[in-house]
């Protein structure tokens, strides 16, 4: 019987030294995620974030569940639309990450309406029909079993909810793609060493998003997933795409 194996980056590796190879990777570039973040994106990431929130059609009172939530960033935006009498709940399975974004909100004056859980996106422990939005902001592409996490972000979702999936895509521009390439594979690893003193990781996320799939082959797996409706849009000339699912 062939032994089963995933991407990490370019390389074939078992599902259980893929989930331990990105914790690993996340454990090395916690404490300059957010600076990288920036550096990389020109800041342009927030303005993505921002984006995929006014997306959410979340009312103050319902309940939101932030997958991969890292940092925080989603999270925070989350727990202000759900207001004090509602609820965010944001996990990760890397739990320096999480600690990260925890101590965020708690700065913010947004710790009433949070809960914090260690959680594989894979497994989400949690009732089915929870919540009335599922965000995940550029965390899809290192699950290990990404159609198990899209189902389980599926079975959380309440009628009427909406999954939205913040993700590194395909440029859909073919002028874009050498640039993309000589920054993905040549810049990003140099700045990842230089700031974060650790190119091998930066190396990785340009691997990762090359083996991502694109806006196409994504909304289908959302819709072989249970999605009723999935639809994208293109952000960045296609670096990037928000993906939203919506349940009847």
């Amino acid at each position: 019987m062939a032994v089963k194996t995933v991407d990490f980056g370019y390389q074939k590796v078992s599902p259980a030294e893929k989930t331990a190879r990105v914790r690993g990777v996340f454990d090395s570039v916690a404490g300059n995620y957010d600076l990288m973040n920036d550096l990389m994106s020109g800041g342009l990431h927030r303005l993505w974030k921002r984006f995929a929130l006014a997306q959410t059609g979340l009312r103050p009172g319902q309940r939101a569940l932030d997958v991969a939530s890292g940092t925080g960033d989603l999270g925070v935006g989350l727990a202000r639309q759900v207001g004090k009498e509602g609820l965010a709940v944001l996990t990760d399975i890397n739990r320096e990450m999480l600690s990260r974004g925890r101590d965020r909100l708690i700065d913010r004056g947004l710790a009433t309406q949070v809960r914090f859980v260690i959680a594989n996106a894979e497994c989400l422990p949690f009732p089915d029909r929870s919540f009335d939005c599922v965000t995940i902001g550029f965390g899809l592409r290192n699950v290990t079993d990404k159609p198990a996490a899209l189902a389980a972000m599926r079975r959380v979702l309440r009628p009427g909810g909406r999954l939205l999936v913040l993700e590194f895509s395909k440029p859909t521009l073919e002028a874009l793609r050498p640039a993309y390439d000589v920054y993905s594979f040549n810049i990003l690893p140099r700045l990842g060493s230089i700031v974060a003193g650790d190119a091998a990781s930066y190396r990785y996320l340009a691997e990762s998003i090359r083996m991502h799939p694109g806006q196409e082959a994504l909304a289908a797996m959302m819709r072989e997933a249970g999605f009723d409706d999935a639809r994208w849009h293109n952000l960045a000339g296609g670096i990037v795409a928000l993906h939203v699912g919506v349940v009847h």
